[in-house]
């Protein structure tokens, strides 16, 4: 039995506890399938086994919750720390990536992270903390990225109550096609600043070579 199946499996048998510990511990950094856990709990809403309202508050609960723990973690853990962490829930690049984005997009890139890359959200996460983001900004965006992903998530699974691995799977392929099409156009802009430097300077040596040449 997968992971993703043994979670679906005790979240049908223990219900909002598991949806709550799940969802807190995913946005920490470890990886859980949160969001085929939300279409799931969407789906048992829909079948009348689970409660709208509880699942939705207790869902944001959870995942706000752990992104706040990351975030600590980085704000307090130090450098080392954050790093260590990193190797353990991906890699130091996806840890660096975090950081040159979220210099560049600050609110825009915590809130995006929630809801639209959320691979990206454990390392937004520490990095925050790291850099000493202003925590009440870091929670407000929180807040409301965490509460879209929710409840867009939940009600993907009331509407398509009957087909929630198929829609796991192609949100998902959805979510990564997003990450890797941003890697490919950072890597793209730095390549092309490299080779713009790159001919700047073959210019600025040909000018001096030049007036070396008439100073001759």
């Amino acid at each position: 039995m997968s992971l993703s199946d043994y979670l679906l499996s005790t979240l049908g048998v223990y219900g909002l506890p598991v949806l709550f510990a799940a969802l807190l511990i995913g946005a920490v950094g470890i990886p859980l399938p949160g969001s085929l856990m939300l279409l799931a709990a969407g789906s048992f809403t829909e079948q009348g086994d689970m409660n709208l309202y509880a699942v939705l508050a207790l869902s944001a609960a959870g995942s706000i919750l752990g992104d706040n723990i990351g975030y600590a973690l980085g704000r307090w853990g130090g450098h080392r720390l954050s790093v260590r962490i990193s190797r353990f829930i991906g890699s130091e690049r996806h840890l660096k990536a975090a950081e040159e984005w979220l210099i560049k997009r600050e609110g825009a890139g915590i809130f995006l992270s929630r809801w639209l890359i959320t691979p990206l959200a454990p390392f937004i996460n520490i990095t925050c903390g790291m850099t000493g983001y202003s925590w009440p900004r870091f929670l407000l965006y929180d807040v409301l990225g965490e509460a879209l992903w929710v409840v867009l998530y939940v009600l993907l699974g009331r509407l398509f109550s009957d087909r929630v691995q198929e829609v796991g799977e192609l949100l998902g392929d959805f979510v990564w096609m997003i990450v890797g099409l941003l890697f490919a156009v950072a890597l793209g802009w730095k390549l092309l600043k490299y080779f713009r430097s790159s001919s700047i300077d073959e210019e600025r040596d040909e000018t001096r070579g030049t007036l070396v040449d008439e100073a001759r």
